[in-house]
């Protein structure tokens, strides 16, 4: 098996359990955090300890080049990783560490509704539908929905990063942090999502389905695939305008067949469990839908080139513009749970809208496009060919 790595140190790091009992009339939440708002920390700057890699794309403040120890060519970890470990000396590993508030591992009854017990790694792309999936799945009736995760800032929420990092192994050598291993290889869990990075390979997924399918070899796995940036477009659009649905289009299959590559090697290797969390196909057809009038509020499609608060994208690097925080949600529960966010009854409250933006009329408009997405990529694992908004395979 080959593996790669880099050395760039932990900047920020969030690490929350988002959680909803059934006997609980209301969420539960237990968060441990360093640093600030993980919606922010894609652009913090990198510290500079021996051996890191600082190196940045000076458009995006991201590092997109950086070195990979060798140790991820080799075909074993160093014997002295956490996944060697057996469950207990895990979960006193990170017991000692003192590095978690929280308890050594999470375990969450056995839900009787159809909810799923997901553990997590992810960035700032990933933040917004992570903040809004508990709400939208209780909304739902999946109230006894877990969901554990450890983040960071860019390169510092990869699947690679949090990988060295949970396993005290090449950048982090002997300093353990396995705050989701403990909770993996001690509970119960259905489901594992990741955020995606630069120069990703299949070794940075394939060592966590491993060390998941040995503790819960029922669980599935599903990948982000983020979505268009401006930094592909050389040079920079300066009128928003240009930002066409063709365009956009274009972008959209720029990002999906790097990423195709990834998702294929692995479902063959894993009989077909790995799944796209369809992010990028739902931007494109929330493009298209503000070309066609039908986002009411929205003013924009990108607040860098057309200056508008309510626009799709807030920021040159990406991060999704202010109130469509639910609209990743919404993909992240359809794609999860197999069922459109349109047959909801009921409101999904989010702590990131405290005004009247997105509207009702706006959320009903992202229910719809998120089950678009989710049905229209067939990388999804959904298929709803009888439209009645319930994947047939569930």
């Amino acid at each position: 098996m080959k593996i790669n790595r880099c050395f760039l140190p932990l900047a920020y790091c969030v690490i929350g359990l988002l959680w909803f009992a059934a006997d609980d009339a209301i969420a539960q939440t237990a968060t441990a955090t360093l640093g600030s708002d993980p919606t922010s920390l894609a652009t913090e700057p990198n510290s500079k300890r021996p051996g890191s890699a600082n190196r940045k794309n000076p458009r995006s403040g991201v590092a997109k080049t950086f070195e990979v120890h060798p140790g991820w060519n080799a075909d074993r970890f160093p014997d002295h990783a956490m996944c060697y470990q057996t469950p207990d000396q895990i979960a006193a590993t990170l017991l000692g560490s003192g590095k978690t508030d929280m308890p050594p591992v999470t375990s969450l009854t056995k839900p009787t509704d159809g909810s799923l017990r997901i553990v997590a790694t992810g960035h700032s792309f990933m933040t917004p539908g992570f903040s809004t999936l508990p709400a939208i799945a209780k909304a739902a009736g999946f109230e006894q929905q877990g969901l554990l995760t450890h983040v960071g800032g860019g390169m510092t929420g990869s699947a690679r990063y949090k990988w060295e990092q949970e396993n005290g192994i090449f950048q982090f050598d002997r300093k353990p942090t396995p705050k989701l291993l403990s909770s993996i290889a001690g509970a119960k869990w259905d489901a594992m999502m990741w955020g995606p990075y630069y120069n990703d390979r299949p070794e940075y997924y394939s060592c966590w389905i491993d060390f998941c399918l040995k503790y819960n070899p029922d669980m599935k796995f599903y990948m982000a695939d983020a979505w268009p940036q401006l930094e592909q477009l050389s040079p920079t659009p300066r009128r928003e305008e240009e930002l066409t649905t063709e365009v956009v289009t274009k972008m959209h299959q720029e990002k999906r067949d790097n990423y195709r590559s990834i998702i294929d090697q692995l479902n063959k290797r894993y009989n077909d469990r790995v799944f796209v969390l369809p992010t990028s196909l739902a931007m494109v057809l929330a493009v298209e839908a503000f070309h066609r009038g039908e986002l009411p509020g929205v003013e924009g499609v990108h607040s860098v080139l057309g200056g508008k608060e309510r626009s799709l994208w807030r920021d040159r690097l990406g991060h999704l513009g202010r109130g469509m925080e639910k609209l990743e949600g919404y993909v992240f529960y359809a794609t999860l749970y197999g069922r459109s966010p349109e047959l909801m009854n009921t409101t999904a409250e989010s702590a990131h809208s405290t005004d009247t933006y997105p509207s009702p009329a706006l959320d009903k408009v992202f229910r719809k496009i998120a089950w678009q997405a989710a049905v229209g990529d067939p990388l999804s694992g959904i298929v709803d060919k009888d439209d009645d908004g319930i994947s047939d395979n569930r």
